[in-house]
């Protein structure tokens, strides 16, 4: 698009226009991906998110919100500190990411259950630690769900020494619409600026969360999902629904 673009109405316009396609292009695999969480959350299965960089902002989006499934958990590279033996000094390392065995590590910290659903986010989807999430789950029997632009994906190089991205191996893949490099106004003289992968990757996950809750209704199954620790008796009706899954979801002692 043209440097004219480059602009708070151009990026609107702009973002606007790539949501309205990605709700529309993205309704089949949005139902997939629904039957998937309404699965796991019908099999008493807990929803494992992992991203890395800016992905982690789509994680959050689906683990542990108000409006969200109780049953759903956080993964990131900091579990190798927060709940693993790794030095704090660890994550000062720019190429953690691609070293092999880090998956294994938050995984196994995880601690899944076989009916646990791993949701993992990734604009590029070609960082080792993310292929090799994806196939260490799928390795164990977990369905996997993945969040990514095909775009971008694509248009480069796979990182992970088997070949594969993170789409060659998801049972269901959604597609963010990113552009190759996720920034969406080209400026003058080359480069672009203004990410969209959180916008597009935000309207995904909620219209995945809706529709895997309608699932659940029909079924005259009631939602097991968060109301806001903000509202009175919110934060108490959230410590009961965690009980069934105390242990299991970081936000319960263990």
């Amino acid at each position: 698009m043209s440097a004219e673009s480059v602009s708070a109405e151009g990026f609107a316009r702009e973002s606007l226009a790539v949501l309205h396609r990605v709700t529309e292009s993205a309704r089949d695999d949005v139902a997939r991906a629904a039957e998937l969480i309404a699965e796991c959350v019908r099999s008493d299965g807990v929803v494992q998110a992992f991203g890395t960089g800016h992905s982690q902002a789509i994680v959050l989006e689906l683990a542990g919100r108000a409006g969200g499934f109780v049953p759903t958990n956080r993964l990131s590279i900091a579990d190798l500190v927060l709940y693993g033996a790794a030095a704090p000094s660890a994550l000062d390392d720019p190429l953690l990411e691609r070293e092999p065995g880090v998956a294994a590590r938050i995984y196994d910290l995880a601690a899944p259950r076989p009916q646990d659903l791993f949701v993992i986010i990734s604009n590029s989807g070609v960082n080792n630690v993310i292929v090799e999430m994806a196939q260490h789950a799928k390795e164990r029997g977990h369905r996997v769900l993945a969040i990514t632009s095909l775009t971008h994906t694509r248009a480069v190089p796979a990182g992970h020494p088997s070949g594969k991205k993170l789409a060659d191996i998801a049972d269901v893949v959604l597609d963010n619409a990113a552009p190759r490099g996720d920034a969406l106004l080209d400026l003058p003289g080359g480069g672009a600026v203004c990410a969209l992968s959180t916008l597009t990757g935000v309207m995904l996950v909620q219209m995945t969360v809706a529709e895997a809750a309608a699932r659940l209704v029909a079924a005259g199954e009631r939602p097991p999902v968060y109301v806001s620790a903000n509202v009175p008796g919110g934060f108490e009706g959230n410590l009961e629904l965690e009980k069934r899954y105390e242990g299991r979801i970081r936000r319960t002692a263990s």
